[in-house]
């Protein structure tokens, strides 16, 4: 069916790749084939700390099928003497095999290479290891600050305004409370995989990730290659979340290539992935806040505190959350980091702000609590006419809009503000809310659009589609350009030969690429004549958003939302059980309603998952982690959420071509925090350390 010519972004669209992923013609990185394809098996250390005294190879290499071993003695030599896109030194992990130290358990040690998969596994679980194992710690907790340092990351770690000790002294109520996250885990549902090769004097990887560009300089970088002697190709991705950036994986396919002159795929576990793939550090956070009787606030404090690894700096900036979403005279967070020796931690769906708004609407709620206010009546009261901090306008901010219909939805007027008077049978019943924010931003990239000879349009932009729907959603933007059916639209991308392109992350990606295609687009338009006939190679126009990205001015610029959730707590049993959510988000222009809910619902589910499920515990002796399956490892499943619900108000940015902000990320802020405080409605009981599992709602005593 042809779509009508106008109109189609905003439209619900399904995906245009979709036939071919359910009918599997669609491709992932694991198993595009090759001719002549050896495959490599990754080795990790079984010791937290310490050396590398041997490795007995002579027997592995006697196995059948395996090629070679690559280790610090003979694996090729890479420099790290280069900063990333990202504008960061890169992770030494990715410097594999350049020397005898081991950083952490699960440290890549050496790569077993043999003709097939299963020989390559066998020959790397027969390899034997020799350490010098060293005193490690591993150990994370609040107590740990005396050792900590305020680190940047990608944000500022210390933003201070106004005094604050002025103004919880001024305040009539102070709420002063700490509040914990676990190291959490992205798993995305594809493994991360990669195959090498040179082809002709050039290096060539197909590979899972989320920006192509990002691993062709990297892996450019590393190996000391003239960017344009490298292409890296990413076409379908399942799932990556902040993980598929630059990991040891693809630098050791690279590194076997190399040496045998033949295509090599390295694929990781599942369990490889714990500690190979990145995750998200557990956090320590305090929050104070004072308020005048009227629930004014005087005074907004956050501080954080989460892990590094001995050899990498990586903060999660989970202080940050605050910055842009209350109104308080004064106005301090920071962020801080201690080095165990630990695997590096990475950006996860986002970063800061998850974990970050649990603790900061939780300690709302505790606020309102104390004040006798409604929590929604209390962040209305201190809604920022600018930003709190930065004082810039806001580009546009509809988070009242998003608590006043989410409250009209879910019927929260009607709750009685008491906690652990509503029972149904052996269940107390409680309802809780709390608000979302993300920053959204666009970047610099550049599209190629071609008018085919038969009527066509072929959009050319190293756009990176995660499972986002991202093809689909720059269809429907280029349709609307062009002024044609989504029919004549074909969208190629994932490939560093298109040119350069911002990544899939930060909620920033389909603003960016949407942003590029309009204007190529608009472009060949002026330049088509009526009528006249398309040439076989086509008529293409190009475009590099560089300038007009820079030329945006500056503003507080976000996406916003009101998370709402209804629980049912067994208090003989610790069960805590979520029977409906409810997200309002003010998050731009919607492209694609159908893909925009589906990233919508997988956030705020995943919110509830790190609520009550998802905790990577480590071994302190060992320094490994318990379970580090998806047995061990638990996430919320179809059980967990019988029923919820996302819609979003009236939100278009005036900033941007298409009207659009970023929904990848906000849906899963606020999220956890409204569980939380759902749970303390139930129950009465105030739970601060994340997850809320059935032993600590014994504990704290469920039927309080």
């Amino acid at each position: 069916m042809t779509t009508a010519t106008r109109g189609a972004v905003g439209s619900a669209h399904t995906r245009v790749e979709g036939r071919d992923k359910v009918t599997g013609a669609a491709r992932y990185a694991g198993e595009i084939p090759f001719a002549d394809l050896a495959h490599g098996w990754l080795v990790l250390s079984t010791v937290a700390r310490g050396r590398i005294r041997s490795l007995d190879t002579e027997a592995v290499l006697a196995m059948p099928g395996v090629l070679t071993v690559l280790h610090h003695h003979n694996a090729p030599r890479v420099t790290t003497d280069y900063v990333s896109l990202l504008g960061v030194p890169p992770d030494p992990t990715v410097a594999l095999f350049q020397h005898d130290r081991v950083a952490h358990r699960g440290w890549p040690v050496a790569l077993v290479v043999a003709e097939t998969s299963e020989q390559a596994r066998e020959a790397a679980e027969a390899l034997v290891v020799h350490y010098d194992p060293e005193p490690h710690d591993v150990a994370f907790s609040a107590e740990r600050d005396a050792e900590a340092y305020a680190a940047d990351g990608h944000l500022p770690a210390v933003v201070e305004k106004g005094d604050l000790g002025a103004g919880l002294a001024a305040s009539a109520v102070v709420v002063d409370e700490r509040y914990t996250t676990p190291e959490e885990h992205h798993n995305p549902m594809e493994p991360h995989a990669a195959t090498a090769r040179w082809e002709g004097g050039r290096l060539e990887v197909v590979d899972s990730n989320q920006g192509t560009n990002w691993v062709a300089g990297e892996l450019a970088g590393l190996f000391s290659l003239d960017p344009a002697a490298v292409r890296v190709r990413s076409e379908h991705v399942g799932g990556g979340f902040g993980s598929k950036g630059v990991r040891a994986h693809q630098v050791a396919a690279v590194m076997a290539a190399t040496v045998l002159q033949r295509p090599v795929r390295v694929v990781m576990t599942r369990r490889q992935m714990f500690s190979l793939a990145g995750y998200r550090s557990p956090t320590a956070q305090r929050v104070r806040l004072g308020a005048d009787p009227d629930g004014r606030l005087r005074a907004l404090e956050h501080r954080s505190l989460n892990l590094t690894s001995a050899v990498y700096e990586f903060v999660e900036p989970s202080a940050a959350a605050g910055r842009s979403m209350y109104a308080a005279d004064a106005h301090h967070t920071a962020s801080r980091v201690v080095r165990l020796d630990v695997p590096s931690p990475t950006w996860m769906r986002a970063p800061g702000e998850a974990p970050g708004s649990f603790a900061l609407e939780s300690a709302l709620d505790e606020l309102a609590e104390r004040l006798g206010l409604d929590p929604i009546e209390l962040r209305l009261r201190n809604e920022p006419a600018v930003g709190p901090v930065s004082g810039l306008p806001f580009g546009s901010r509809n988070l009242i809009a998003c608590f006043r219909e989410g409250a009209r939805r879910f019927g929260w007027a009607g709750r009685d503000p008491r906690p652990g008077v509503r029972r149904e049978g052996r269940w107390l019943l409680g309802t809780g809310t709390a608000a979302a924010s993300f920053p959204t931003t666009a970047m610099p990239s550049t599209a190629a659009v071609t008018a085919e000879a038969d009527g066509t349009y072929t959009v050319r932009i190293n756009a990176a589609d995660i499972g986002t729907g991202a093809r689909t959603a720059l269809t429907l933007v280029a349709a609307d350009a062009l002024e044609v059916p989504t029919d004549r639209i074909r969208v190629r991308l994932g490939d560093s030969d298109l040119g350069p392109a911002i990544i899939a992350g930060g909620s920033m990606g389909t603003r960016s690429w949407a942003w590029a295609v309009t204007a190529a687009a608009d472009e060949l338009r002026r330049g088509l004549v009526p009528g006249a006939d398309i040439p076989p190679e086509g008529i293409t126009a190009r475009s590099d958003t560089a300038e007009a990205v820079a030329a945006l001015a500056q503003k507080e610029r976000h996406s916003f939302g009101a998370q709402f959730a209804e629980v049912a707590v067994d208090p003989a049993t610790g069960e805590v059980r979520v029977r409906r959510m409810l997200g309002i988000f003010a998050a731009g222009r919607i492209v694609n309603p159908l893909t925009a809910r589906n990233q919508l619902l997988g956030g705020m589910i995943w919110g509830l998952s790190m609520a009550l499920h998802e905790e990577a515990v480590r071994d302190p002796s060992s320094g490994g982690l318990y379970g580090a399956d998806l047995a061990g490892y638990h996430v919320a499943a179809h059980a967990d959420v019988p029923h919820i619900e996302a819609d979003w108000v009236d939100d278009p940015d005036p900033d941007d071509p298409v009207g659009i902000k970023g929904l990848g990320e906000v849906g899963i802020v606020g999220a956890a925090a409204a569980v939380a405080n759902a749970v303390w409605h139930a129950t009465g009981v105030r739970h601060r350390n994340l997850p809320i599992r059935p032993d600590r709602v014994l504990l704290a005593g469920g039927d309080a």
